[in-house]
């Protein structure tokens, strides 16, 4: 049986290859993180509120 060790060895290293990189791929599209969901959207109710502009009177 050892002798067939080393005749596996590139084929086990070609199988740990495929899966670490499967590995890699599923924990990239499991990332919980999107930086979408972070970025600012426009002005807030603070800004609102310091530059409000006044209405001009009616009449």
């Amino acid at each position: 049986m050892r002798s067939l060790q080393p005749a596996l060895l590139p084929i086990r290293r070609g199988l740990h290859a495929i899966t670490t990189g499967w590995q890699n791929l599923i924990e990239r599209i499991r990332d919980p993180y999107r930086p979408e969901r972070h970025y600012m959207r426009g002005p807030g109710p603070k800004w609102h509120a310091k530059h409000a502009v006044q209405a001009a009177p009616a009449g």
